[in-house]
């Protein structure tokens, strides 16, 4: 996996999965109410600028063309000037939602806001991630996490994440 060094880019996966953006536990079972209640860690953000236009636009994206990747994980995004820089929510769940525009049982949720102008940026994070998420040792680790911290140092341990 290739390290991302460009200029602007200052933020990397351990430094975006942050333990009090990550829920363990998506009680939500149906698509749309299991996203909101991830995105929901990103409204008090301070680098969101208008939580309920984000959200607005999360779901506009998502209503547009199923967000999930396989291995049971979907990336809900938008870009959006509704945030200042890069944020990022994560939600788990054990029992998985149905993300019937896919048909696929997602276990991990990352909700992700991107100021439109960092196309770049989005792409590589994107990239970075899904190449990680698809490892299943990372997806146990991810599983087994017994607390946010332990969950986001599953992003720290790997050298080669964006």
């Amino acid at each position: 996996m290739e390290r991302v060094d460009r200029p602007g880019f200052a933020m990397n996966l351990a430094e975006l999965v942050q333990p009090k953006l990550v829920l363990l536990e998506v009680k939500e079972t149906k698509r749309t109410a299991a996203i909101h209640e991830v995105a929901k860690l990103l409204e008090k953000d301070p680098d969101v600028l208008n939580f309920q236009s984000f959200y607005d636009e999360l779901l506009a994206r998502e209503r547009l063309e199923a967000t999930s990747l396989g291995y049971g994980v979907a990336f809900p995004h938008a870009r959006t000037d509704h945030v200042k820089k890069m944020v990022l929510a994560v939600g788990r769940s054990s029992a998985g939602v149905l993300f019937e525009n896919s048909g696929e049982t997602i276990h991990f949720i990352f909700v992700i806001g991107t100021p439109r102008r960092m196309v770049t940026e989005y792409l590589a994070l994107v990239g970075a991630m899904a190449r990680l998420l698809r490892s299943d040792e990372v997806r146990q680790k991810l599983m087994a996490a017994k607390t946010p911290e332990d969950f986001a140092a599953v992003f720290a341990e790997d050298p080669e994440a964006v």
